[in-house]
C-alpha cells in the first residue's frame, strides 16, 4: 500500500473546490510593501490576514539590532540550546519575556507551537489529567499527545461543564488546564477569570497561552489574564514571537521555583536548533517595543471595532456579537462559496484567510480577517467596500 493513499480524500476535496484564478495554497507575496499592504500576483493588496497585529515587522529598532545580530553572529547557532545553541541574546531575550510578564522564570523555544509541545508533554505525565479546551489549538492536542497523562476536553469556553468533568476527577491527582486566551479562528476571547477561579477551586495547576492576545490585551500588552487581573491565578504562560512581536519563536514563562528543570526535560526544547541571533535579538526590540506602544494598541483595538461594526451593518453573519480580539470571523454558508468569495476577495485586492475544518470547529466555514495597529482608518473602510463588492459578485446575501 502507498502510505500517502489515506489522504486520497483530503485531495479529492481540494481538488474539488472551485478556483480559478487563485489558490490559497499557492498565495506567493512578490513583494511586501509594508506591514499592511503587499504585490500578490502582480496586484496592489491590503493584507488583512497575516497576524502582525502590533505591526511589528518593520520596527526600527528591531530590524537595526537583526542586522547588527547578523554581523556579529552569523546566520544560526547550529546547536540546540543545551549545546552550542545559548548565546548571549538568549538570555537576555529570556531576562526581557520575564521582565515583560513580571515573572521570575522563561524559556524561549524555536517556535510557539513547539513552546506549547514542550511545556504540556513535559507537565503532563502518567497518572496526571491535563484539562484543555474542546477548541483548542493543534499545538495543545500535539502537546497533549506526546505526554503520558489522561486528556479530559470541556466544551469551548464552558466554564459550567469544565467544573462537571472536574469534580470526577481524583482529588489527589495532579492536574493541570490549558486554556487560550483569545482563539486563533474564530477570533473570540475565553472567559478567563471565571475557568481559572474554578480550576484552582479544584486543584489546577494553570497554563495559558496568549499567543494570540499577546502585545494589545492589557495595559502593558501581556494578555486576556493581564487585562481581566487574573495573573496571579497563572501558573505559566505559554506564547509566540510570530504574531505581535513580527518574528518567529515561542516562549514560556513562570515563578514556579522548580521550573528551570523542564530544561532537562522537555525534548522539543532540548533537540531543536536555537533561534538565530539575528531572530533573538530582533524579537527582544520588539517586545521592548510593545511594552511602551499604549497608542498603538488602541488604534488596534479602534480598527477591530470599526472593522466588526461595518461588517456587521453590511450584513454579513460574524462569530462574535462584538470586537473581542483583532481576528474579525466572517461566518459562510459552505465551503464552494467560501472558495469562491476568497478568490474574489483576492482579486478585489484583499488578502484574508479561508478557514475550514479541521482549523475551525466541524461544520464551520470562515473567512477569517486579522487586523494590524498600522493599517489606516481609509484601509479599514476600503477593506469593508471590497467585502460587500465581493458578496455581490459571488452571490452571497446578506442581511443588513
Amino acid at each position: 500500500m502507498d502510505l500517502l493513499d489515506k489522504f486520497d480524500s483530503t485531495v479529492a476535496l481540494r481538488d474539488s473546490l472551485p478556483f480559478e484564478k487563485a489558490d490559497p495554497f499557492k498565495v506567493v507575496m512578490e513583494e511586501i510593501i509594508s506591514e499592511t499592504e503587499a504585490v500578490i500576483d502582480g496586484r496592489h493588496t491590503i493584507l488583512a490576514g497575516t497576524n502582525n497585529y502590533m505591526g511589528m515587522t518593520f520596527n526600527e529598532e528591531a530590524v537595526a539590532a537583526a542586522k547588527e545580530a547578523l554581523d556579529n553572529f552569523g546566520t544560526g547557532t547550529t546547536g540546540s540550546r543545551v549545546l552550542n545553541g545559548t548565546y548571549g541574546g538568549h538570555k537576555a531575550l529570556e531576562a526581557t519575556i520575564a521582565e515583560f510578564y513580571g515573572m521570575e522564570h522563561c524559556m524561549v523555544f524555536s517556535t510557539g507551537y513547539q513552546a506549547n509541545l514542550g511545556m504540556i508533554s513535559a507537565l503532563g505525565g502518567k497518572d496526571d489529567f491535563v484539562i484543555i479546551d474542546a477548541d483548542s489549538h493543534a499545538s495543545i492536542y500535539d502537546g497533549c499527545s506526546m505526554g503520558n497523562a489522561t486528556i479530559v476536553r470541556f466544551r469551548h469556553n464552558d466554564v459550567e461543564n469544565m467544573e462537571r468533568r472536574l469534580k470526577r476527577l481524583p482529588e489527589d491527582a495532579g492536574k493541570l488546564l490549558v486554556v487560550e486566551g483569545i482563539y486563533s479562528m474564530l477570533g473570540d476571547a475565553a472567559p478567563l477569570k471565571e475557568l481559572l477561579e474554578v480550576a484552582k477551586k479544584y486543584g489546577c495547576m494553570t497554563l495559558v497561552d496568549e499567543a494570540h492576545s499577546m502585545g494589545f490585551c492589557g495595559e502593558n500588552g501581556r494578555g486576556i489574564a493581564e487585562q481581566l487581573g487574573v495573573e496571579h491565578l497563572v501558573d505559566f504562560y505559554v506564547g509566540t514571537f510570530s504574531k505581535s512581536v513580527g518574528t518567529v519563536g515561542g516562549f514560556a514563562v513562570s515563578s514556579h521555583p522548580k521550573f528551570d528543570v523542564l530544561r532537562l526535560v522537555s525534548r522539543p526544547y532540548i533537540f531543536t536548533a536555537s533561534l538565530p541571533p539575528s531572530v533573538v535579538a530582533s524579537a527582544t526590540k520588539s517586545i521592548e517595543a510593545i511594552k511602551r506602544s499604549g497608542n498603538r494598541r488602541a488604534h488596534l483595538w479602534e480598527n477591530a471595532r470599526r472593522l466588526h461594526a461595518g461588517l456587521k451593518k453590511a450584513g454579513f453573519h460574524l462569530a462574535t456579537p462584538d470586537a473581542q480580539s483583532p481576528i474579525i470571523a466572517v461566518h459562510l454558508p459552505d465551503p464552494m462559496l467560501g472558495t469562491r468569495f476568497w478568490e474574489q476577495l483576492l482579486l478585489e485586492g484583499v488578502y484574508a484567510n479561508m478557514a475550514a475544518p479541521p482549523a475551525t470547529p466541524s461544520g464551520v466555514f470562515l473567512m477569517r480577517v486579522s487586523v494590524c495597529a498600522q493599517h489606516t482608518t481609509e484601509q479599514i473602510d476600503e477593506i469593508i467596500t471590497r467585502f460587500n463588492r465581493t458578496a455581490e459578485k459571488v452571490g452571497l446575501a446578506l442581511n443588513p
